[in-house]
């Protein structure tokens, strides 16, 4: 066997360490360092903030649950005893070394040695390494080959990045308590405050809290009190409070939780309201207020929109307010519900501006029937009784049911509709058809943001133009949608304590000490209570109800959402008192009075040249003459209990009937206008109006069993 020359055994001697440490070198290569530009570049918040127009947060919206990262914040945003107190905490050499602190390295293993607890060696720069590769500080795999490379990442960034962009890196990436990652989700969970605004002791905790983020306040405090043993006391208090089980989490306000959930879809949103955050809280307020003194058992949910009228700007957005709620994530101010009388005044403006109709215009309040599609629609009012004679005004500010839906005959069903859709409520997507007559009464369904504008557009003198939500919305050109007559008689008829006080009082919750115009609604089975407003500045729409569907108990059109509406206007202009808003020059004044003392005396408005002097009634001969009853289709079940010949029929008609004459099955029972008892027996019948000259006026069919 042929031995190694001594040639062979200078280059194994010569290339040998070289390949050794060529081997370290590859072994110990670390990953590749970010620049800063691109650390910041790729921080994405786990949270998106909704702001109010002077820049004053409303909500926070978390959107990653693993973790709670908020802004990043620059090292000249934070309160200076913060980066001093971590330099000299975890890193005093940080100013001087290159990544490594040889010296401190050097004492850890000194330390190891003698068999005493080695000292921490790992530097600023060494953790920031291991936060931009996790490879590099995997718990549970600190071997001297991962030491390595985390040294030489280290060293890497510090050829790269200046002292502060490695501060500042390292404090926005660094775990503080909980999921809080970075100073600022650490100081607004634990203090309630930004990074800037945070105390000297405030500081030295967060500093303590970096060795071990999950310890118990206890020791945490005592760390604390290491570095600056005089505040002690203080600092032991403030562990324990921010701490502590009890501690609260103070990141955002929560003011807006459902138009933050509207306007926010992603991570890292910041988006700035034309919220105001004081009327925001008023309103909040006075719906929470009201909610608790009405009782779960009454209604659970409500909602509020205040509108600046000449900008159109959103000043408050309240979805609801939780508390006994079993739907509050359920948006209030944006479902869809059935918009009750509150869609009247609209009927009226159109019925005013096509001279249809003036304010002082007798209505007729007394029973009707109507035949529809879908079968007999029988109208009646909230109290059910009927007042006859009623003048427009009065029919209107006391919401009358049965005058509005004559009203609606006169205007027309799809006419009104396609009105409602000038307004902005687009819900309303079939024709009038589909609504009918009940669409007089509200049946449609509505938002309360759809209301708030439309009821705008009445401040404006009729025009209309798009609410905004967001500051960087662009402001429209508003359209003339009612004219400004029609829409300045329309409010005076809203604003009216007078005019309503029949059915409201004359000391309401609807009755303020300024000029404003204001309408109320309840829907079927007291499912909704409305009450929407405007004075010349702002418009206030409150609605009051359960979100669920089922309907309130013992809630009223002035006990539910009412007093929200007046405490929120109220707060308004407390300042100073609105103005009446001008009246237009196509509108005159009249004293007027009213036959048979229908009404008062009184100065009424009316477009110019539509002014009279006297109102009254119109006489029967004006009125077509029909059957007011039975009603086409009424079905009578005769009782076994009581004898035949005592169970009978009245007949009613109605209109002009001097000479006709009622023929009931082709048999003569006797003149139109002597309301005759008839007896008919099981099945069909056929009851006929006739005229003098033997015609048919009218003639209904109904069934007896």
């Amino acid at each position: 066997m042929r031995l190694p020359t001594r040639r062979a055994w200078r280059r194994a001697a010569l290339f040998g360490p070289l390949a050794l440490l060529l081997a370290l070198f590859l072994l110990t290569l670390p990953p590749a360092m970010p620049a800063p530009a691109m650390v910041k570049a790729a921080w994405r918040p786990t949270e998106s903030w909704l702001y109010d127009r002077d820049g004053r947060l409303l909500e926070s919206v978390r959107i990653d649950f693993t973790q709670r990262r908020l802004a990043w914040v620059p090292l000249d945003r934070m309160a200076p005893a913060l980066p001093r107190a971590v330099i000299a905490a975890e890193d005093r050499r940080f100013a001087t070394h290159g990544g490594v602190d040889w010296l401190a390295l050097a004492g850890s293993i000194r330390d190891g040695l003698s068999g005493r607890r080695p000292r921490g060696a790992s530097t600023i720069t060494m953790q920031l390494a291991g936060f931009l590769a996790p490879e590099l500080a995997r718990p549970g795999a600190r071997s001297l080959r991962q030491k390595a490379r985390q040294m030489r990442a280290a060293m890497a960034l510090e050829r790269g990045w200046s002292k502060d962009d490695i501060l500042e890196a390292y404090l926005n990436l660094a775990g503080f308590r909980g999921e809080a990652q970075g100073v600022m989700a650490a100081s607004r969970q634990l203090f309630g405050k930004a990074p800037d605004r945070l105390s000297g002791d405030e500081a030295l905790l967060l500093t303590a809290l970096l060795p071990d983020p999950q310890a118990p306040p206890e020791r945490v405090a005592r760390r604390a009190c290491a570095m600056k043993p005089a505040d002690c006391p203080a600092l032991t208090a403030i562990a324990a409070r921010s701490l502590g089980t009890a501690r609260r989490q103070r990141i955002d306000p929560g003011l807006a939780p459902h138009l933050a959930r509207r306007l926010i879809d992603h991570a890292g949103m910041r988006v700035t309201t034309t919220l105001d955050g004081a009327i925001q809280r008023a309103a909040i307020t006075a719906l929470s207020r009201q909610l608790i003194g009405l009782g779960d058992q009454r209604a659970r949910d409500g909602a509020v929109i205040v509108l600046d009228n000449a900008t159109g700007d959103t000043l408050a957005y309240v979805g609801g307010v939780g508390g006994a709620s079993t739907a509050a994530a359920v948006d209030g101010a944006g479902a869809p519900r059935q918009a009750g009388s509150t869609l009247k005044p609209f009927l009226y403006a159109s019925a005013i501006e096509r001279g249809y109709l003036t304010a002082g215009s007798i209505l007729d309040d007394s029973p009707v029937q109507l035949d529809t599609a879908s079968g007999l629609y029988v109208p009646q009012n909230y109290d059910r009784s009927f007042r006859g004679p009623v003048s427009a005004r009065s029919a209107l500010a006391a919401s009358l049911n049965v005058p509005a839906v004559r009203t609606l005959l006169l205007v027309g069903v799809n006419a009104f509709r396609d009105r409602l859709w000038d307004l902005g409520y687009r819900g309303l997507t079939e024709d009038g058809d589909y609504y009918g007559f009940s669409l007089a009464l509200g049946s449609a369904e509505v938002t309360l943001a759809e209301q708030a504008n439309a009821f705008r557009a009445l401040a404006n003198a009729g025009r209309w133009s798009p609410a905004r939500l967001r500051a960087e919305d662009r402001r429209e050109a508003s359209r003339p949608v009612i004219s400004p007559a029609a829409a300045w008689i329309t409010a005076d008829i809203l604003s009216d304590p007078g005019a309503r006080a029949g059915t409201f009082g004359l000391d309401s919750a609807l009755r303020l000490p300024f000029w404003a115009a204001v309408k109320t609604g309840t829907s079927k089975a007291m499912r909704d209570n409305w009450c929407v407003g405007f004075s010349s500045r702002y418009t206030v729409a409150v609605w009051v109800g359960n979100l669920e569907g089922d309907s309130m108990r013992a809630v009223s059109g002035t006990s539910g959402a009412a007093p929200v509406w007046r405490e929120v206007m109220l707060a308004l202009h407390r300042q100073a008192p609105p103005p009446r808003p001008a009246c237009p020059a196509d509108v005159e004044s009249r004293a007027v009075r009213f036959a048979d003392g229908i009404e008062p005396p009184r100065t009424e408005y009316f477009l110019r040249g539509t002014g009279q002097a006297l109102f009254g009634p119109a006489p029967p001969e004006a009125r077509r003459a029909r059957i007011a009853s039975p009603v086409s289709g009424s079905i009578y079940a005769l009782d076994p209990d009581i004898p035949g010949d005592r169970q009978r029929i009245r007949i009613l008609v109605a209109g002009a009937v001097a000479g006709h004459r009622l023929v009931l099955d082709r048999r003569d029972i006797g003149p139109a206008d002597a309301q005759p008892l008839v007896l008919p027996g099981p099945g069909a019948h056929r009851l006929q109006l006739r005229r003098p000259d033997g015609g048919v006026a009218d003639q209904i069919l109904f069934t007896v069993r």
